[in-house]
């Protein structure tokens, strides 16, 4: 870390104003007291004008290079551009001496997220992954559940993140260049596959089917990983831009009772409607009763089986915030380069079962 003050915020630049950049980052960084969003990288004029409306005296750079030039004045970076620039940028933040956080993927490879982690390890700099769906309200509910003991044992862990997009938008997530790292494995999977990870333990055989169904299509757009974890839970993962009816979020089976939720997280569509999280005030990621999720055996939620879970709220500002004490106090990062490079090994070995039409032994 740079030379900061403990008693003064600490100084972001941002590269990257698309939609991570300004829906997700800098929202979040604007939120933590001990942060300060000091610099947007972004050479569109239309974003620069909306980062300078956005965040009033936030500074704005063309070019990465410009923050590296004055990395005394910084003391974290935060990586939110395309995904195939997030290894070349986060290396030369590194070298450049600066704390990085970068937006998932970390990578396209394990090994290269391994390589970033020996580099940061060396510099002896923090270097972490955004893996926001960590503090999603569900998630954080299902943590709770599990933790009860209410479920027995954890016996099947089905995910899904399915959307109704029939039409391609096109772009560089969609698109079907290796180098753009696009499509949903790696989007929506890096999701729930660092979910399944984190609440079950490492996978020791993947299998996964992945197809490109609409027309005009590049990238994989229906995708379905299964997973065995070492201690024996199964988790079943789907991503889709093609679901006409949405299952439930989370289906977790154990050997006493399951739990099922429907719908996702509001905090996304509240950041992208302009809502604003504040420094502790209540409400933020919360939702109505009727969202709930419910516990119980033998019956159909849908028809009233089991009884309702009051949902945790939703805390996406809580990266942030655990950043910065990381920062400051030489603590763990809130999500380790090492969990996003075991998340990979599953991405890895899930494009290469799809491909071949085997299972994968890690």
């Amino acid at each position: 870390m740079t030379g900061t003050g403990t008693g003064d915020a600490l100084r972001v630049g941002l590269v990257g104003y698309g939609l991570a950049g300004s829906v997700f980052h800098a929202p979040l960084i604007a939120a933590e007291p001990g942060l300060v969003l000091d610099t947007v990288v972004t050479a569109n004029p239309d974003r620069r004008e909306q980062a300078r409306t956005e965040h009033p005296g936030v500074r704005l750079a063309a070019a990465p290079e410009e923050l590296w030039a004055r990395a005394g004045e910084l003391d974290l970076v935060v990586i939110a551009s395309p995904n195939k620039t997030h290894v070349p940028l986060a290396t030369a933040a590194l070298e450049a001496g600066l704390a990085v956080v970068v937006d998932k993927p970390l990578a396209a490879a394990a090994a290269e997220a391994r390589a970033l982690a020996a580099l940061a390890e060396r510099r002896g700099l923090l270097l972490s992954v955004f893996q926001n769906r960590r503090w999603d309200n569900d998630f954080l509910t299902l943590t709770r559940v599990i933790e009860s003991g209410e479920l027995g044992d954890v016996q099947r862990f089905e995910s899904r993140f399915e959307r109704w997009r029939p039409q391609p938008k096109g772009g560089w997530r969609e698109s079907g260049d290796p180098e753009e790292i696009g499509g949903l494995l790696y989007d929506l999977g890096s999701h729930v596959v660092d979910q399944a990870l984190t609440l079950f333990g490492p996978a020791v055989r993947v299998y996964a089917e992945s197809d490109t169904r609409r027309p005009g299509a590049e990238a994989d757009d229906d995708t379905f990983i299964a997973l065995t974890h070492a201690n024996g839970v199964r988790s079943h993962l789907y991503m889709s831009a093609t679901a006409a009816q949405l299952g439930p979020r989370f289906r977790v089976l154990g050997s006493s009772a399951g739990f099922v939720t429907y719908g996702l997280d509001p905090q996304e569509a509240a950041l992208r409607a302009g809502e604003r999280p504040s420094p502790g005030a209540s409400g933020w990621g919360a939702e109505g009763e009727s969202s709930w999720g419910r516990v119980g055996a033998g019956e159909s939620p849908l028809t009233g089986g089991g009884r309702p879970v009051e949902t945790v709220p939703g805390d996406y500002p809580a990266y942030y915030a655990a950043i910065a004490a990381a920062l400051r106090e030489g603590t763990a990062p809130p999500v380790t380069a090492a969990q996003a490079a075991a998340a990979l090994d599953v991405l890895e070995a899930a494009r290469r079962s799809a491909r071949e039409g085997i299972a994968v032994t890690l």
